[in-house]
C-alpha cells in the first residue's frame, strides 16, 4: 500500500489531545479505507505532519474531509534515506 506524508496546517494552536477524538478520526478512516501511522506536532502546534497509507492522495483527501481535518499538503514516498546513506524503500 503506498505511504503518504500530509501536512495540516491548523489555524488554532493544537491543544492537549483527546482519546475520543482519536477513536472518531480512526473510526472514519478506516470507512474511507486509510490508514493512520503516526503523527509530528510541530513546536509551534499550528502543523502536524502525518504518515498515512492509502490507495491514492484522493483517498486521503476524501478522508480528511471526512473528519474535518485540513490536508494542505499531501507527498506520496516509496523511500528511507538513513544518516549514513543507506536507502531503502519502504
Amino acid at each position: 500500500m503506498p505511504i503518504f506524508i500530509i501536512e495540516r496546517r491548523y489555524a488554532e494552536q493544537l491543544e492537549e489531545a483527546h482519546p475520543g477524538g482519536f477513536e472518531q478520526i480512526n473510526r472514519i478512516n478506516e470507512a474511507e479505507g486509510v490508514r493512520w501511522l503516526y503523527s509530528f506536532l510541530a513546536a509551534d502546534r499550528r502543523k502536524s505532519y502525518c504518515l498515512y497509507e492509502a490507495p491514492s492522495a484522493n483517498w486521503i483527501v476524501r478522508a480528511a474531509a471526512a473528519a474535518g481535518l485540513p490536508a494542505d499538503v499531501i507527498v506520496e514516498v516509496d523511500a528511507t534515506v538513513t544518516p549514513d546513506g543507506v536507502l531503502s524503500g519502504i
